[in-house]
């Protein structure tokens, strides 16, 4: 079988987290026609997606875009949840084919300007964003697990612009994983220079087929991510 249907219910116990499959009824509730999320959780389903369409491929970001800078936030503690939501893995991170060479694109067209990127965090298992919905249970900030998420699909990226030079990150206005109406694409109380920021990151993950979210200046994702599964793979498993 490809997909395994979850609906899932968290349970945090001393650190670890346990998974039962269910039908939530708090999420009946809210839509009794919702229709359960299908989830590929085996490596070899997973390659027979990639067999049917090469786009789906998982491609390991730096590898295929060199000049790139990670800052992978959820390898380590310092994120919101103060703890390493990885385990596995400190130093890679993945996103589908498509959405690698159009990070590309972005990167080519940003460096005759003396700038790059820098990535916080690109593809993220199912099972993790069940984690962060237990921790934070608001969709402006963090996706709804009855629908999945961009990032666990793999088009998904959280990215600031950075000076290649000096390797500073331009002045964006907040940081990363901000929960907060200044981290909103149209929040313009902000100093011209973040403004103009935020538009130069904007326009360029735009004109190369990425759409901005709504309420977090660095999370982008590919416009056409519906025919992409939502995946609980583990990082290590990629790199076969």
């Amino acid at each position: 079988m490809t997909y395994k249907i979850r609906n899932p219910r968290l349970i945090l116990l001393t650190g670890f987290v346990i998974f039962s499959t269910w039908i939530s009824p708090q999420l009946c509730a809210q839509d009794s026609t919702a229709v359960p999320l299908l989830v590929t959780e085996k490596y070899k389903e997973y390659k027979k997606q990639v067999k049917a369409d090469a786009e789906k491929k998982m491609i390991e970001v730096k590898t295929f875009i060199p000049s790139l800078v990670y800052d992978l936030r959820y390898a380590g503690t310092n994120n919101f949840t103060h703890r390493a939501m990885y385990p596995e893995h400190t130093s890679q991170t993945y996103m589908r084919l498509p959405a690698a060479i159009a990070l590309g694109e972005v990167m080519d067209e940003l460096k005759p300007k003396g700038l790059g990127l820098k990535i916080f965090d690109a593809y993220r298992p199912y099972s993790v964003t069940v984690a962060f919905w237990e921790l934070i249970k608001d969709e402006r900030y963090v996706a709804n697990p009855s629908r999945g998420s961009g990032h666990n699909k793999g088009i998904a990226v959280d990215l600031t612009i950075i000076n290649l030079k000096t390797g500073e990150e331009l002045n964006m206005g907040t940081g990363f994983d901000n929960f907060s109406d200044t981290a909103h694409q149209d929040f313009t109380s902000l100093p011209e220079e973040v403004l103009q920021n935020r538009a130069l990151l904007k326009t360029t993950m735009e004109k190369h087929g990425f759409k901005a979210f709504e309420t977090e200046w660095w999370h982008y994702f590919l416009a056409n991510g519906d025919k992409y599964e939502v995946l609980d793979i583990s990082f290590n498993k990629f790199k076969n």
